[in-house]
């Protein structure tokens, strides 16, 4: 994880996502091949807090699973909206979890699947901070990234 502008990333690797505990998911946004999650952003601003999954998440929901390629997962994905964040996670072997009360989100690339440099990012705060997830990094560190893949 990366903070901008020199801020200290946090200590408690999912203090960073926990922020988006209490705020509403407000878009789904599909940009080529990455998924922008929007969420209502601090009091006194206008921009949205918006967690970048340059790996496509998978979705579940009641009792079913969506992966990117499946029928309905766009839909799935944006049936979150406008439901507000219930909880997250974010640990090594888990991933990235975001958690309403009628699903979840969840950012963990495969082994066999192909990812970039940079698994997620999150932005948007009225402090700036930027948290950014990588492979091998907080979270992330049974995935290693393998540029010759």
């Amino acid at each position: 994880m990366t903070s901008a502008g020199g801020k200290r990333p946090p200590d408690d690797p999912n203090e960073a996502l926990g922020r988006l505990a209490g705020r509403r998911l407000n878009a789904v946004v599909f940009s080529m091949d990455i998924v922008m999650l929007w969420f209502d952003g601090d009091e006194g601003t206008t921009r949205n807090i918006s967690l970048n999954c340059d790996y496509l998440p998978t979705v579940e929901r009641e009792g079913s699973r969506w992966r990117n390629g499946d029928l309905g997962y766009a839909d799935a994905l944006r049936s979150f909206i406008p439901e507000v964040v219930t909880g997250t996670v974010d640990q090594t072997g888990i991933g990235l979890v975001v958690a309403f009360a009628s699903g979840r989100i969840i950012v963990h690339p495969e082994p066999e699947e192909n990812w970039g440099f940079e698994i997620a990012s999150l932005n948007g705060f009225a402090d700036d901070s930027v948290m950014i997830w990588r492979p091998g990094e907080a979270s992330f560190e049974d995935i290693r990234y393998d540029p010759g893949r």
